[in-house]
Order: structure tokens, then sequence, then C-alpha cells
């Protein structure tokens, strides 16, 4: 939440669609919902991937709404394979899109699951 803009954070299982762990968010964000939501974007970009036969991996997801960025990144394990991604939630007019992608990303490399 220390990222600038943030408003909302979650670490979502996107096998289960459940919610690990939340922060932030408020009566306009429930966060659980919302980490429901988005294992449905990430399952698709995912069935997208292997239908095309695209040997690569998502880095992040970017939506773009008209007041917020939202936020999807994959999470790489160390070992092994991973079906967690961070969930960040940013008001537009606060936050700098690439400051908080660096800043994601560096919170993704210190993080221990």
């Amino acid at each position: 939440m220390s990222i600038a803009g943030a408003v909302g954070a979650a670490l979502v299982d996107y096998e289960s669609g459940m919610s690990l762990g939340t922060l932030g968010g408020g009566d306009w964000l429930d966060l659980d919902v919302a980490a429901a939501g988005n294992t449905e974007v990430v399952r698709s970009k995912l069935r997208v991937m292997s239908t095309l036969g695209l040997n690569d991996g998502i880095e992040d997801i970017l939506i773009t709404l008209h007041r917020q960025y939202h936020l999807i990144r994959l999470l790489k394990p160390a070992k092994g394979t991973s079906t967690l991604f961070v969930y960040l939630v940013l008001e537009r007019e606060r936050a700098n899109l690439a400051l908080a992608r660096h800043q994601l990303k560096r919170i993704e490399a210190d993080l221990v699951v």
C-alpha cells in the first residue's frame, strides 16, 4: 500500500479464485469479489496463450479504467510452478503506472509464500 495511488491489494490463487490476503479496498472495492473476477481474466489469457501455442509467460496484465488502473502480476516461484498473482488497484490521478509496475516487481522479488 506504499505505492503511490494504491487503493487496495490482494494475493490471489487463480486455481481456486480465492484471495489469500487483502489490504485496503473499502465499500466500493470488495477485494474478494475482485480477486475472484480477475481470476477469470488470468485463466482466460492462459487459455488463449495455450490455444495459440505461445511459449511464453505472463508478466502482468493491465486493465485501464477512466479513474483507476488494475494491475495483475503473476508470481514466479523460486522453483516449481505457482498459481498466485498480486492484484493491485491504483487511483489513476495519483498513480505513476511505470513506477507502480517497477515497485510491484520489487515486491514480488521479496515476497516469500
